[in-house]
């Protein structure tokens, strides 16, 4: 099987990652990473060369400074058709016999092709529209043109895998799409883990007890739930549970004298950097939880790091979380409304029972292990390719 690796960014230059891409281009770098070996050969048909910037720049202009509305360049259609005519003419030059497309469906909405097509996504574009935020303020032009790509690349597809059963079902119910060539598969970890459950072990020996540490990630503070998290830390340490809170990715909006002194902000972290892998590990080894709180998402990659490490997870059940975090296994989902009392009240009963969190971490690091990781996540890609 040779496979056909087709996306707008280039996957194989990590310096180049935008920090808001970091999550979904890094997926397809282990996507190709993990496929490849000696019955699977994967060609890189990227990056592609934007063109029309001076059409989308106008309307970018026209939207923003007119209407007051958002405008982006990848929803145009000519732009997406082009990319269509430089992947194909790419393909001529492969003898691949399959395309993957592990980003979204803007590069393969007007690709002509003799191969067969696949998408591995986390979400359909249109069921992002006024659940992110920066897709809460569309133009007409742009909502239009993402439903019409949309379910022209999705009929153009001869499977159709997403991350989570969210995903898939909206995709289903939005474009008719017959269930038949849907799947679901999670992504794995954007981290490399070679830990086995007896580094579990001695990491969760090595966890303090005398503070628990909760370990907040985004980058984008205000979706992700930060505020949540934030009180959630200081009412436990109001009980008297003392705790320390670390924000990886981005800045609270809070002047510094303003937080509590059991806060530590780590900024952005850069996994494509040996340090910054370091660094990031570090962190997870030492924390207690995951705690994001995020008001939406689709199937954050930064669970299964998290696992990865014996972490457990606490989250809401917004989008394709539930898919990922099990209540009991490897975290607990709240519903949006949850009360901060009850986010502390869960955090207090493992940590005075801390039995049951040390269960909980084993079992958050073995859902990992079966479900959470790449290398079982391309394995099922190649059964779902070769039927």
């Amino acid at each position: 099987m040779k496979i056909a690796l087709v996306t707008v960014n280039n996957l194989l230059k990590n310096s180049t990652w935008k920090r808001e891409l970091q999550g979904l281009t890094a997926a397809g770098y282990y996507i190709g990473k993990y496929l490849s070996d000696e019955a699977t050969s994967v060609d890189y048909i990227s990056p592609s060369q934007k063109k029309f910037a001076l059409l989308t720049r106008t309307k970018w202009i026209l939207y923003h400074y007119l209407y007051k509305k958002d405008y982006y360049r990848w929803a145009e259609p000519l732009v997406a058709k082009n990319y269509a005519y430089q992947i194909s003419q790419k393909l001529k030059k492969t003898d691949c016999n399959i395309v993957l497309c592990p980003e979204n469906i803007v590069p393969i909405a007007y690709l002509d092709c003799q191969q067969p097509i696949v998408l591995w996504t986390d979400a359909t574009l249109t069921s992002l529209i006024n659940f992110y935020r920066h897709m809460d303020n569309l133009c007409d032009e742009n909502i239009q043109n993402i439903y019409k790509m949309e379910a022209i690349a999705l009929n153009r597809c001869k499977l159709i895998i997403y991350t989570s059963e969210w995903a898939a079902q909206t995709a289903i119910k939005t474009y008719h799409i017959s269930p038949e060539k849907v799947k679901v598969v999670p992504f794995g970890a954007n981290l490399v883990c070679q830990r086995t459950e007896e580094d579990i072990r001695e990491i969760i020996r090595a966890k303090y007890l005398t503070v628990c540490k909760l370990l907040f990630i985004g980058v984008d503070w205000f979706r992700k739930g930060g505020n949540t998290a934030l009180d959630v830390a200081q009412e436990l340490n109001n009980i008297g549970l003392k705790i320390e809170l670390t924000i990886v990715g981005c800045v609270p909006p809070f002047k510094s004298e303003d937080l509590p002194e059991f806060v530590k902000v780590i900024g952005f972290i850069n996994k494509a950097l040996p340090e910054g892998v370091e660094k990031i590990n570090k962190l997870f080894a030492e924390s207690h939880f995951l705690i994001l709180p995020t008001l939406a998402d689709c199937t954050p990659q930064v669970f299964a790091e998290a696992n990865s490490f014996g972490v457990p997870v606490i989250s809401t059940d917004v989008g394709g979380i539930t898919t990922l975090i099990k209540d009991g296994l490897n975290g607990k989902t709240f519903h949006l409304n949850t009360s901060v009392s009850e986010y502390s009240n869960y955090i207090i009963n493992l940590m005075t029972n801390y039995s049951d969190y040390e269960n909980l971490a084993y079992s958050s690091f073995q859902e990992y292990s079966l479900r959470l990781n790449w290398y079982t996540a391309i394995q099922n890609i190649k059964y779902f390719l070769s039927e």
